[in-house]
């Protein structure tokens, strides 16, 4: 099993209530390829500049992440943002946006991420996630987008909606782009489109997942102590398609209803310190734990067992 992920890689700045780092590892491409790297290989593509270095290879290449196909783009700066959150932690204040060497991205795959059996489209213009999407070959394909591009390139959005298994993007973008404020309505409007199945994230209220075959939903995982909601969409749908390609990228609603599972485990590690921190130095054992605690909190008959 294989799984490429294309998207930025990247450096931010964050402030929260509970604390605040100056410069950290950050960007979808790096957030997904973590969290999918407990269940199967995973090659993120994406351009980074010289000040991507090798501490920063390290913390993906120490969980077995293949690291060929980030681009070193010789005098470019990698892409960095800046944010903060006040103690409603949904919403991210953008002060400082720097695309770098991520304004000229044209992505540069290698024959491993063509022939990858499963294929993630990260947040970048729907035009190269096209691209990239006629050159794969895998039989399991997802995508994330953002309300920029429903406002700005809305029919390219719909064109690589339409060439995907699965979209994943928030409540609100499905809503947005559908223009059906019913969440269920808009579900079905999408996987009209091509999709066979749908996943809105909630946040802190967790996730719906909408198929021909119905609809199942898990709330977020309580936590005690959140320090930084920074890349836990990403971490989401790490866990999501890391768990579906690690089990043969199936589509089946048990193997969905668990992906659900852990794509929800993943994120409330990602939210428990900042960026990267905690999810590079967790163990399967911790996520596994984690699940069955969901399992029986939850009371979620529909959400099998992680060992089936």
């Amino acid at each position: 099993m294989s799984l490429t992920v294309v998207g930025s890689i990247a450096f931010d700045a964050v402030k929260t209530p509970f604390g605040e780092r100056e410069r950290m590892l950050g960007g979808a491409a790096v957030h997904f390829s973590l969290a999918a790297s407990f269940f199967t290989e995973v090659r993120p593509v994406g351009p980074v500049g010289d000040d991507f270095g090798a501490a920063e290879f390290e913390v993906l290449e120490s969980r077995g992440i293949l690291t060929d196909d980030i681009e070193r783009v010789e005098g470019g700066r990698s892409f960095f943002w800046r944010g903060r959150y006040g103690y409603d932690l949904s919403v991210a204040h953008t002060e400082d946006t720097q695309l770098g060497v991520f304004a000229e991205f044209e992505p540069k795959l290698s024959e491993g991420s063509k022939a990858a059996d499963t294929l993630f489209l990260a947040n970048i213009q729907p035009d190269l996630q096209r691209q990239v999407r006629s050159q794969c070959a895998a039989r399991l394909s997802g995508l994330d987008s953002m309300n920029l591009w429903i406002e700005t390139a809305k029919d390219s959005l719909r064109a690589a909606i339409a060439e995907v298994d699965c979209l994943l993007v928030n409540d609100a973008e499905i809503r947005q782009l559908t223009g059906e404020s019913n969440l269920a309505r808009a579900a079905r409007a999408v996987m009209e489109l091509g999709p066979c199945a749908v996943v809105a994230k909630q946040g802190e209220y967790g996730a719906a997942l909408f198929t021909e075959n119905g609809f199942f939903a898990l709330p977020g995982f309580p936590l005690e102590d959140v320090r930084d909601p920074t890349g836990a969409g990403d971490s989401f749908a790490g866990g999501f398609f890391g768990y579906l390609d690690g089990h043969g990228g199936g589509l089946d609603e048990a193997h969905l209803r668990r992906a659900m599972g852990y794509g929800t485990v993943l994120a409330s590690f990602n939210v428990e310190e900042f960026g990267t921190e905690r999810v590079s130095r967790l163990s399967r054992e911790e996520i596994d734990e984690r699940f069955e605690t969901l399992r029986g909190m939850t009371q979620f008959e529909g959400l099998p067992a992680s060992a089936e």
